[in-house]
């Protein structure tokens, strides 16, 4: 086609300078646009003179005027010049309109093919070593040589096209980096190389696989400033799990905890270069991990996993805290997530540390170290905050577990106490646990309490007084459970006292600096923290029922300390204590279990349930002068749960000899419960009055629906003398009086107690049920007589029934009475109630079971007192008066 190849680098060149030629033009034509674009834009800030009309040319004609000289006008600030006109610079463009969503074609062509593109090379790298090896093609050094090199190639050939991007101001695309794809795919194939090499060949020593392996994984990290987070993702993955891939049957902790420690400051300084908050925590992860290993170790191997955690601690405070030393910057008095649960994942390994090695003194030691270091750190850098609390709550742990483990009867548990808990830890660990005890106990008291003046937000204010009052609580619990065996022990109970007052100190303390509102719940907690000590003491001082009662009195104190201090958490405090107190009886109602006693009344179900009940009334009382609000309610609530349990509890203790777990009632017992909860209920309906309390109402109205289902399921059927054997007594005083006459009395008044307060149909309702008994009663007690004590032998004779009927009638005719004497509508529809009840018991019963004089004297004395009402009811209730006729009017007479 060329004759020589002159004249195709002739065409070439001619093409060249025709593209030349036309982006020439292309930029001429745009510099064309930006002139005619400037020239119309002064053409418009010029002044434009309009053209004379003819009245203007005739004015000009004229003879000038005299000049008149015009006052002086006020200055104006001087105007620019307008013979400079710049075009609009680009700040003063509109902003670009976002382009439009890619396509699937785009997403394709950009991103998916370019991933695909990297993985398709790894894999082509593993195919042909694998190819290789199936052919026979090649040996095994040769393989291992020519993987290397193409993981090489892949690494150059990244690096290549990073710079070739850079130099051409190419963008990457954000999902789809060529550069950083082909890098990780070449990390991936030297990761595989140097494996291959030392699992499959045995061409490497497992110290230099493990050499090369974590070289390769810092070197991904190191490239991973350049090709962005996948590849840091890729070598933080990598370097861990190294040691997996190159294991060893005497594996050598300090060189794998170095070399971890290597990785980790590698990782945690490419996050804080890179503000990397996601490989931050992945390498927290995989280092907390890293800490199982001493699970499977002894007391003598504690050094080099100890090393693991302070090493990791250190790195993480230096690197990670915001606002720490090397960390990033922090924002303010907040607590950053990642700050502080970077100090406590660490803590939480040493931890481990020290329940696996049985609290060694080396393990112990570290552990103590985090600690402090979490404290140090936190009171330098508020966004790790939050490692205060956990390494309050890890303090417990450690105590709490070194107290069960020489006392594991202590675990309650359904199965019994845990296999392989045993006594391991010595007496020769008291005094070292003893003294660990008290410098955490001072350490987190004092710090706690003057970071109230360093700090100004209340997070983290309140953060550091819960751990301050926490921990010195929790550790002499602990130490109380491990040395004194949950005994009586004035020593501790001496301690308690000094730690009570040490709060108190500090509440009045911070309580003096009224003009910082963000302290309340601080010293709300330190208030907390010195009753929570007083009650310890009263638990530490006498046997174990007190601490019930301890708590109690605690929750009344603290409802005291409410008034006397305005502090809203401390009305919440007294209704939790409360809340315990209740829970605590629902483990053991018997407080003491069985030295609850056989003294009648005088038992410990009295101080168990009385003192708490007093104390109980007392702090609602208390609280009530602040206001109606929920912890108030609750504590009314526990006072009149535990009245009320004081009452049945001491009943059933009563009747059944001390045995209050006994699983039947019967007449006695169903007869006293009914009694005390209608007297109860009268109380509460004359206490609402006064109080206005929606828990007194709700609690009255509770009480007398429990007392009528007592009535109508016990007394009236399951207890009922004559429907089951069962011994009244005697003639007149007998279980007769006590359950039916009392409680209908008792119910009378109630009834009475609500009249004009709740719904007449409420009212009714309860005297209704006294007329139930009070009727019963009459009859249960003839019963009495004709058959004796046991009232369900023996046939009913006619005289029993004529009885029935005269007694009936007498009782109508009683409330009759009684209600004119009273003017009570109430008393006389009972007592029509009850004559209607004996006129059909006399056409019913009396007319077929009685005979001779029996039934006509029944039916004799029914119709004279049916007389005999009828006549009340017309000369007294409802008389008429009689008037005189009224006279006609006279008839006038006519005149004349």
């Amino acid at each position: 086609m060329f004759s020589s190849p002159f004249d195709f680098l002739a065409l070439v060149l001619a093409i060249v300078a025709i593209a030349f030629a036309r982006k020439a033009m292309s930029q001429v034509a745009v510099l064309r646009s930006r002139l005619d674009a400037i020239e119309a834009a002064a053409s418009a800030a010029r002044p434009v003179t309009p053209p004379l009309t003819q009245l203007q040319e005739f004015e000009q004609t004229l003879p000038a005027a005299p000049q008149v000289t015009p006052p002086p006008l006020p200055e104006v600030a001087p105007v620019a010049p307008e013979a400079h006109i710049e075009p609009s610079t680009p700040s003063a463009a509109p902003p670009p309109l976002p382009g439009p969503a890619p396509g699937l074609e785009e997403t394709l062509g950009t991103r998916w093919v370019v991933w695909i593109g990297g993985l398709t090379l790894a894999l082509g790298g593993f195919f042909m070593v694998r190819y290789s090896i199936e052919a026979g093609l090649i040996g095994p050094a040769v393989r291992t040589m020519l993987g290397g090199l193409f993981a090489l190639a892949l690494l150059v050939a990244g690096e290549w096209t990073r710079r070739k991007e850079n130099i051409s101001n190419i963008a990457a695309l954000p999902i789809a980096n060529i550069p950083a794809i082909l890098t990780a795919a070449g990390t991936a194939v030297a990761f595989a190389t140097v494996y291959a090499a030392y699992a499959l060949y045995d061409f490497l020593a497992p110290a230099t696989a493990f050499v090369l392996l974590g070289l390769v994984a810092l070197g991904t990290l190191a490239a991973a400033l350049l090709h962005g987070p996948a590849l840091a993702g890729l070598g933080v993955v990598g370097a861990f799990v190294t040691p997996i891939l190159v294991s060893s049957d005497k594996p050598d902790f300090w060189a794998l905890y170095i070399y971890l420690a290597i990785v980790t400051a590698a990782s945690f300084a490419l996050a804080r270069i890179r503000l990397w908050r996601w490989l931050a925590v992945t390498t927290i992860v995989f280092a907390l991990l890293w800490t199982f290993p001493c699970l499977q170790c002894g007391p003598g191997m504690v050094a080099p996993h100890a090393f693991h955690v302070i090493a990791g601690f250190l790195l993480a405070a230096l690197l990670v805290v915001c606002g720490f030393m090397l960390g990033p910057g922090g924002d303010g008095e907040e607590i950053e997530p990642i700050s502080s649960g970077s100090l406590a994942a660490y803590l939480f390994g040493a931890v481990m540390i020290v329940l696996n090695s049985a609290h060694a003194d080396a393990a112990m030691i570290c552990f103590a170290l985090l600690a402090a270091g979490s404290l140090v750190v936190a009171w330098s850098a508020p966004a790790a905050a939050g490692a205060v609390g956990a390494a309050a709550a890890f303090v417990f742990i450690v105590f709490g577990e070194w107290a069960v483990r020489r006392n594991v009867d202590m675990l309650v548990l359904p199965g019994g106490a845990i296999p392989g808990m045993g006594p391991s830890a010595t007496d020769g660990s008291v005094s070292l646990h003893l003294v660990s005890a008290a410098v955490f106990a001072a350490a987190f008291g004092v710090a706690g309490f003057f970071a109230q003046r360093r700090f100004a937000a209340t997070r983290i204010t309140v953060t550091w007084a819960a751990a301050a009052v926490f921990t010195p609580v929790a550790l002499l619990v602990a130490l109380y459970a491990r040395i004194a065996h949950l005994d009586r022990s004035i020593p501790f109970a001496i301690l308690a006292v000094l730690l009570a007052a040490s709060f108190a100190a500090a509440t009045e303390a911070l309580a003096r600096r009224g003009e910082r509102p963000e302290l309340s719940p601080s010293i709300a907690l330190f208030a907390t923290g010195a009753l929570a000590s007083l009650a310890l003491a009263l638990t530490f001082a006498l046997d174990k029922g007190w601490l019930t009662i301890a708590l109690a009195l605690v929750s009344a104190g603290t409802a005291w300390l409410s008034v006397q201090r305005p502090i809203p958490f401390l009305r919440w405090l007294a209704a939790i204590l409360a809340g315990i107190v209740v829970l605590r009886i629902g483990y053991e109602p018997r407080i003491v279990g069985d030295a609850v006693g056989a003294t009648p009344i005088f038992n410990w179900l009295l101080w168990g349930y009385g003192i708490p009940a007093m104390s109980f009334w007392v702090g609602s009382r208390l609280l009530r002068h602040t206001g109606d609000d929920v912890p108030l309610r609750v504590v009314e609530s526990a006072a009149v749960l535990f009245t009320v349990l004081l009452a049945f509890m001491e009943i059933r203790h009563a009747v059944n000899g001390g045995n209050v777990y006994r699983d039947t009632a019967g007449l006695t017992e169903v007869a006293l419960q009914v009694c005390v909860t209608l007297a109860m209920a009268i109380g509460l309906e004359r206490l609402r009055l006064r109080s206005g309390s929606v828990v007194h109402d709700i609690g009255a109205v509770l009480l007398a629906v429990f007392a009528g289902l007592a009535g109508v399921f016990g007394l009236l059927g399951l207890e009922n003398p004559m429907l089951w054997s069962a011994d009244v007594g005697g003639s007149v005083i007998n279980l007769l009086l006590l359950g039916y006459a009392l409680p209908a009395v008792l119910a009378l008044l109630l009834s009475y107690a609500v009249a004009g307060h709740r719904p007449a149909a409420y009212g009714n309702t309860i005297a209704a049920g006294a007329l139930i008994l009070a009727l019963a009663y009459v009859t249960f007690e003839i019963r009495r007589l004709y058959h004796g004590p046991v009232l369900i032998y023996g046939e009913t004779t006619g005289a029993e029934q004529y009885t029935y009927s005269i007694a009936w009638l007498m009782f109508g005719v009683a409330l009759l009475g009684i209600g004119i004497l009273v003017h009570s509508q109430r008393a006389r529809l009972a007592s029509a109630a009850v004559i209607g009840l004996t006129i059909l018991k006399a056409f019913l019963i009396d007319m077929s079971t009685l005979s001779g004089v029996y039934r006509a004297l029944s039916f004799m004395c029914l119709g004279i007192v049916l007389v005999a009402i009828g006549w009340l009811y017309q000369r007294i209730l409802f008389r008429r008066q009689v008037t005189a006729p009224t006279p006609p009017p006279p008839v006038p007479q006519a005149e004349g």
